[in-house]
């Protein structure tokens, strides 16, 4: 398993707006279920929900670079930078693979919670050790 998870999918028709290129917004719903996706593969949502908990985002920042387009195959890539205490910063480049362009990065904070009452925990090794952190020199670089 590597640290840097890549999803690809081709863009639909049902995310682009009157501009005739893909809405903001969308980053961030492809940003989520990229995320979801990673935790899935590398088993960090058994151990969430083994601890009793969830992951909810405190924050998220996208750069929009290049606009995508209906049709185009875009190949999302995503990793771990950290862990503190009860939070957790996730990056990801959006990458139009024919040409390798960069068309956007991101990054959220997600926020480890009690599953019952929505207040933060202290995330626990068993969670923590389901990722391999990528530290910013070995980010990657397309």
């Amino acid at each position: 398993m590597t640290p840097i998870y890549q999803y690809e999918f081709t863009v639909p028709e049902n995310t682009v707006d009157e501009n005739g290129h893909v809405n903001n917004v969308v980053y961030i719903q492809w940003m989520q279920d990229v995320a979801v996706l990673h935790a899935e593969e590398t088993g960090c949502t058994r151990a969430t929900r083994s601890a009793g908990a969830t992951w909810v985002v405190r924050s998220h920042t996208v750069e929009y670079l290049r606009p995508a387009y209906i049709g185009d195959t875009i190949a999302v890539l995503t990793w771990v930078v950290n862990f503190r205490r009860v939070r957790s910063l996730r990056r990801y480049k959006f990458v139009r693979p024919k040409d390798n362009v960069v068309i956007a990065r991101g990054e959220t904070d997600w926020v480890f919670v009690d599953g019952k009452t929505g207040r933060p925990l202290t995330i626990p090794d068993e969670v923590k050790n389901t990722f391999e952190l990528v530290a910013e020199d070995q980010e990657p670089c397309i």
